[in-house]
């Protein structure tokens, strides 16, 4: 069974009221490719989460940017995924690497956070991805494999998971891993969820790609034979967006 292309725009802490209105806007007048085609989710700011669920277009999903890693209560500051399914929201990125880095959340406990989402019923975009330093070593596979352990060790079901490989060095920064450097990395996870989880569900996890994903280069990397779609940053914020999920056709004429 094909892969069905994933495209996810993370709105990371961005946004105003107005601006949101206007983001919601230009995505429900686009012409896009059907569902069957691609499957499109939006992730804004949490406060943003029940203005862009009650006005986006229907064939659009919403992703929360992060959850609490167990059941609510006294956790100042946290939402946990609990709320996330009372407001509907279908989605949550988990483990990206700003959170990693900035808020130091190690691989055990983004795996925890993964498990505990799954089990409310929420689908998850849960981030790996390797540093300069760490791809210069030549450990990337290394630190890859083991991001990716810490989700297998606790997760049984892999039909609601979506993984997105965002090499650090390229977020942001306007550098982009290769086409083929993205080949490789996605080829090769897929060996090892082959390996250390099942022929099944290495055929059929999407592993997408985040890390400067433009208007340019979207089709070309979305034309490699592992990448299934994009995790867009900064560009998920612009018309250019809209290239970005027509990038999809490219699996479909291939």
């Amino acid at each position: 069974m094909a892969r069905k292309f994933f495209v996810g725009g993370n709105w990371k802490c961005n946004g105003t009221a107005e601006e949101v209105k206007k983001i919601v806007n230009t995505l429900n007048e686009a012409q896009v490719p059907s569902q069957d085609v691609v499957e499109v989710v939006v992730s804004p700011p949490y406060v943003f989460l029940p203005l862009v669920k009650s006005t986006l277009r229907s064939d659009f999903y919403v992703a929360a940017q992060n959850c609490w890693v167990k059941k609510g209560g006294a956790y100042t500051g946290e939402v946990s995924a609990e709320m996330l399914v009372n407001l509907d929201i279908p989605w949550v990125i988990l483990g990206h690497s700003e959170r990693r880095a900035i808020l130091n959340e190690s691989n055990e406990f983004v795996g925890d956070k993964v498990a505990y989402a799954l089990a409310q019923g929420l689908k998850v975009i849960a981030c790996v991805g390797e540093t300069l330093e760490e791809r210069e070593a030549g450990s990337t596979m290394d630190v890859v494999a083991a991001q990716t352990k810490a989700i297998a060790d606790r997760v049984s079901n892999w039909s609601n998971v979506v993984i997105a490989y965002e090499p650090v060095w390229a977020i942001g920064t306007g550098k982009v891993a290769s086409p083929a450097q993205a080949q490789e990395v996605h080829d090769e996870l897929r060996k090892w969820l082959a390996k250390n989880v099942s022929a099944d569900v290495a055929a059929t996890t999407r592993i997408i790609y985040g890390g400067s994903v433009n208007g340019g280069n979207c089709k070309e990397l979305g034309g490699q034979a592992d990448v299934d779609g994009f995790l867009v940053g900064g560009a998920s914020l612009k018309p250019e967006f809209i290239d970005i999920i027509k990038a999809a056709e490219v699996k479909k004429s291939a």
